[in-house]
């Protein structure tokens, strides 16, 4: 298995002079995305939660609408001696499904965790996000003690203070999962793949980022369903009018001392007169 963290040697240079020593650092290595024999994308990616990534992104793509589209996946890691050095993710879809991925078939080849290499018009890079019905409250406290959760179960950023995470969050549950990776779409797409794996309501929760939350964080957690989510860092102008319309509630900036929120706030619970106040911004 090609590992997600590697120790290399550095020299690490200060006032006091140079000293020699070892950094751990996160591994990225190409991730072929393949439905039925054919390469529908190629990311450079952490490798770790590599199924995952590979339900979660053909979900995210639109490639498949569930699991029940999915007959099989399986992995194979490639070396210098194959020729390339990498891994494909094939999953074999069943037939109907691929019958309508042909008629849309695209093949890219992508930067870190790029999410629109390749996309053939402007309406496919800004097409509408999926409506999010959920109904479920959070509290401010709720969403605080979810946001605090978060760096503690960051395993690989610990180790390298060089990926971005993804999480999600219930009440009754704490946190569910974490997911990480130097590109911030394939950390989404990890989350998403696993919440689907295992069945999780994403309308009974909350998607947390460590990342800024640009268009296509929204247009993804909208299609796992999420009506919650929250950032670490600040949202784009296009993803704050995007969530708007999918009826996604999007918190950001969130630090110890609290977070903005800039749609949809009626999920968040904070009571009193403010409550209702906080029902007509936006």
């Amino acid at each position: 298995m090609i590992p997600p963290v590697l120790r290399v040697s550095r020299l690490a240079c200060g006032p006091q002079g140079a000293q020699a020593g070892e950094r751990a650092i996160p591994e990225e290595t190409p991730v072929a995305i393949v439905h039925n024999g054919s390469t529908y994308a190629v990311m450079m990616a952490t490798p770790a939660d590599i199924e995952d990534f590979g339900y979660g992104f053909s979900l995210t793509e639109g490639v498949i609408d569930d699991l029940g589209d999915v007959d099989s996946i399986e992995t194979l890691e490639f070396d210098e001696a194959d020729g390339a050095v990498g891994i494909e993710v094939r999953l074999w879809l069943k037939d109907e499904r691929a019958r309508q991925m042909v008629a849309r078939r695209r093949q890219i080849a992508g930067p870190t965790g790029c999410g629109l290499c390749g996309v053939e018009s402007l309406e496919l890079a800004v097409k509408p996000a999926r409506l999010v019905t959920a109904t479920r409250h959070f509290t401010v406290d709720e969403i605080s003690r979810a946001i605090a959760a978060l760096p503690p179960a960051q395993v690989l950023n610990r180790q390298t203070r060089a990926v971005h995470a993804a999480a999600f969050w219930q009440p009754e549950d704490g946190l569910v999962a974490v997911r990480e990776d130097v590109g911030r779409h394939n950390a989404l797409d990890k989350l998403v793949g696993h919440l689907v794996r295992q069945g999780r309501d994403a309308s009974a929760g909350i998607v947390l980022l460590t990342s800024r939350v640009s268009i296509e964080m929204v247009q993804k957690t909208a299609r796992l369903g999420a009506g919650v989510l929250v950032a670490v860092s600040a949202p784009t102008a296009l993803a704050v009018r995007t969530a708007e319309k999918a009826g996604i509630t999007l918190a950001a900036i969130a630090r110890d001392d609290g977070f903005e929120v800039f749609t949809h706030p009626h999920r968040i619970a904070v009571g009193g007169a403010e409550q209702e106040r906080i029902a007509h911004v936006g």
